[in-house]
């Protein structure tokens, strides 16, 4: 699925200043690493965010939010706002309840080697 190269760039700007902020091509977007943890992603599909299990209820309870589906089954955690704020202080807002989520989880390294598929190990 194409990233949504508008809505990525509105994200980056918004997140410059949340603290070590990396990108990477997943879940058919780009998504947002926040200190190592996603916290992000922009993508046709729309804004997708991580919430936390926690806040999950609140945040679909408000419009235009959906779960996050990975082949049909729901990850836990995790929004789509669809369509994504076009108001800067909207979309500010969403990603402060991300961040803030984010902030609460330990900080990963990031992997200096790519992770081998188990064929690979077993030759």
């Amino acid at each position: 699925m194409p990233i949504d190269e508008i809505l990525a760039l509105r994200v980056r700007d918004a997140l410059a200043r949340t603290g070590e902020i990396r990108e990477i091509r997943m879940f058919g977007g780009l998504c947002f690493m926040l200190n190592g943890n996603m916290v992000a992603g922009a993508s046709r599909r729309g804004l997708l965010l991580r919430v936390g299990k926690d806040g999950q209820a609140s945040a679909l309870a408000r419009p235009g939010v959906l779960p996050m589906e990975m082949a049909g089954c729901p990850m836990r955690g995790y929004v789509f706002v669809d369509p994504p704020p076009e108001d800067d202080r909207d979309l500010d807002a969403w990603l402060r309840l991300a961040v803030d989520f984010v902030l609460t989880l330990p900080p990963k390294n990031p992997r200096s080697k790519p992770r081998r598929n188990k064929r690979e190990w077993q030759r």
